[in-house]
């Protein structure tokens, strides 16, 4: 790597503000993907080959790390576990499995919730409450999150149909957002040797649950789709976004990360215009200006 190509890696890893669009724009594209390949992937296998693959590569580049943070990771054991757990096991399993039974509009806007799970473990975990400018930017960015699902339409809302699989999305956005609260509790270890150690954990203590769907007759689609939803989800939604988002939460904690979740259904729709052809409308602009205006608020009031 080139020391001009050192430094520029260096400066985009002290921005958060462009580490958390990233993580967003990350998890977007993967949200589509799980709803297509509901069907054609098992859940449960795609969370595990997410894994997996992630975990083989990041291990291939940084295991000296590793190896240098193993007795600080033994020392730290039960929260390097619970963070696997909640963020690696719990969340993306959950979701998968939810995508199998409700749209991906609905996933987009069940996701949306993460910033009200952020702030709620915080309150009860350490104590944390959002300042007002935090609040109203909460709420200002989840109008232009219901501006761009309802396309303008406040009675769209009544055309939407709470499912098992919803219930499932909220739950995984429960888990992830604990998740995103506790990394402060993180051990004091190099940032890839923890993303190593959490994604292998995560990947390990969801295998009886994988084993399990596969006893069930689930089996995958070997072919083409599968190649290409398999590449996205372990370098792209996995690799990048997780080592953007613990980044970024560790430069402005999750209270003031929180809202970027909603820029993902910002992500979902340009995709949609973009590449599937799609009109771009007033209520896009309306809710963009919404959301983006509701973060600014989120982090200028800010403690």
């Amino acid at each position: 790597m080139t020391t001009s190509a050192a430094r520029l890696g260096t400066w985009l890893y002290s921005q958060p503000y462009i580490l958390l669009p990233t993580t967003a724009a990350s998890w977007g594209g993967n949200i589509v993907l799980g709803r297509v390949a509901a069907g054609h992937i098992p859940p449960l296998a795609l969370a595990q080959m997410r894994w997996i693959g992630a975990f083989v590569i990041l291990a291939l580049i940084f295991w000296p790390k590793v190896r240098q943070d193993l007795s600080v990771i033994r020392r730290h054991l039960p929260i390097v576990l619970l963070l696997s757990f909640v963020g690696i096991t719990l969340y993306n399993s959950l979701a998968y499995v939810g995508l199998q039974y409700t749209q991906a509009v609905n996933g987009a806007l069940m996701q949306s919730t993460a910033p009200f799970w952020i702030a709620l473990w915080s309150l009860i975990l350490f104590r944390d409450r959002l300042t007002p400018g935090q609040i109203g930017g909460i709420v200002l960015s989840s109008i232009g999150v219901l501006a761009i699902i309802t396309e303008g339409d406040p009675a769209r809302l009544t055309e939407l149909t709470v499912n098992p699989g919803d219930l499932y999305l909220v739950a995984a956005m429960a888990c992830y957002a604990l998740y995103a609260t506790l990394l402060r509790k993180r051990p004091p270890i190099h940032p890839m040797s923890f993303l190593v150690i959490a994604i292998g954990l995560g990947g390990l203590m969801l295998m009886p649950a994988t084993a399990m769907e596969m006893a069930s007759g689930f089996v995958m689609q070997a072919d083409g789709q599968t190649l290409l939803t398999l590449a996205y989800v372990v370098l792209i939604a996995t690799i990048l976004a997780y080592i953007c988002f613990n980044r970024g939460v560790e430069l402005i904690g999750p209270n003031r990360a929180g809202p970027f979740f909603h820029l993902i259904p910002v992500v979902a729709s340009l995709v949609a215009i973009v590449f599937l052809g799609e009109a771009f409308r007033l209520y896009h602009a309306i809710g963009y200006a919404l959301i983006l205006s509701g973060i600014f608020l989120a982090q200028r009031f800010s403690r």
